[in-house]
């Protein structure tokens, strides 16, 4: 083999478009909802009711994303669960923004208590009562770079549903 046919070869990364979307897909809502069960569990953060409901979606997207490794990256199959991930990624996002606002005081947030599960006997809630923590959706526990948790939720699920979105929509045009 020539030199001027190794040199002037072009290098390749193996990844198109769908497939880092893929990959995105499935280790951004990985790390942040690591990250939330680490911060709850070595780091002594316990979440209110809206840092629940942030994690969901993102346990979704998780389930979808992986699902999108049964096909091949740039199949339609692939690119829909890779969609539908970047989708739940994003309702996260967005709870994490009302949750942010209700924490910066823009909109209201509960006025009742919603820590407590339903229980079927009053022993069963006093015992709830006095063993849960009693966090406030309102009240900022810890704070990054002036940005509270579920604002860093927002941010980076709505940018990395959009960076899916934009990779999966440009691996349907190459």
């Amino acid at each position: 083999m020539s030199e001027a046919a190794v040199v002037g070869a072009p290098r390749s990364s193996g990844l198109g478009p769908a497939a880092m979307a893929r990959l995105i897909a499935l280790l951004l809502p990985l790390a942040l909802l690591g990250g939330a069960l680490g911060s709850q569990y070595l780091g002594g953060l316990h979440p209110c009711e809206m840092c629940y409901w942030q994690r969901w979606p993102h346990a979704a997207a998780i389930l979808l994303a992986a699902l999108s490794f049964t096909a091949p990256a740039p199949s339609p199959r692939a690119k829909v669960f890779i969609l539908l991930a970047a989708l739940a990624i994003a309702v996260s996002g967005a709870i994490g923004v009302y949750h942010a606002g209700v924490e910066a005081k823009i909109f209201e947030g509960f006025t009742q208590c919603t820590a407590l599960s339903r229980s079927s006997s009053t022993a069963e809630l006093l015992e709830q009562i006095t063993h849960a923590p009693l966090v406030r959706c309102d009240e900022v526990q810890w704070r990054f770079l002036g940005l509270s948790l579920a604002a860093w939720n927002a941010v980076l699920s709505l940018g990395g549903a959009t960076l899916i979105l934009v990779l999966t929509l440009r691996g349907r045009r190459a």
